[in-house]
């Protein structure tokens, strides 16, 4: 006979990028880090980090618009993003379906082998190669052409050191720009 299950009461344990292990408790949403027994420090996203923790809303609400889902989520999100980057490191990211876990706050966790700045470039670069395959069905040469101008000049690097010194991760008021 199959015993009831109450949320929360699973063992919420499971194993990080490193083989290390870890507790869904020991996570919460304010977490952007999680400093592994391995020694090195992971990145932490869950399903309810907004896309702008990574890039503008400006680029975001152009995403939203251009990106057409076909999930529960609705519209394109961070559960997107991480699916990007799951897809591209499969062996450096462990996503964690935590629905179950009621005391956990958010449905889906992910952490990554690298740390969050790192996962932020490499959020940024997916971004750009998304933008970059969207143009190129934009049936527009100049367009095209522009864009490809433009992210040559474009320094992912640079990019996330001023994003996150002008969002201020830090601080628990962090608002998007």
């Amino acid at each position: 006979m199959a015993t009831p299950r109450v949320p929360g009461e699973g063992s919420g344990e499971f194993t990080l990028p490193c083989g290390e292990s870890a507790r869904v408790g020991e996570f919460d949403l304010g977490m952007r880090e999680f400093r592994c027994s391995c020694g090195e420090t992971h990145a932490v996203v869950t399903d309810v980090h907004p896309p702008s923790r990574f890039v503008p809303e400006s680029i975001v609400a152009v995403l939203r618009e251009a990106v057409e889902t076909a999930d529960e989520f609705g519209e394109f999100g961070t559960p997107h993003l991480m699916g990007m980057v799951l897809e591209e490191f499969p062996g450096e990211v462990v996503a964690e379906d935590t629905s179950e876990e009621g005391r956990a706050g958010f449905s889906m966790l992910w952490v990554t082998e690298f740390d969050s700045r790192a996962l932020h470039e490499v959020v940024v670069e997916l971004v750009v190669e998304l933008m970059e395959h969207a143009i190129g069905h934009a049936e527009d040469p100049t367009a095209e052409s522009e864009f490809e101008e433009r992210m040559f000049a474009f320094d992912v690097s640079e990019f996330v050191e001023e994003y996150r010194r002008v969002r201020d991760f830090e601080d628990e008021y962090d608002r998007p720009v």
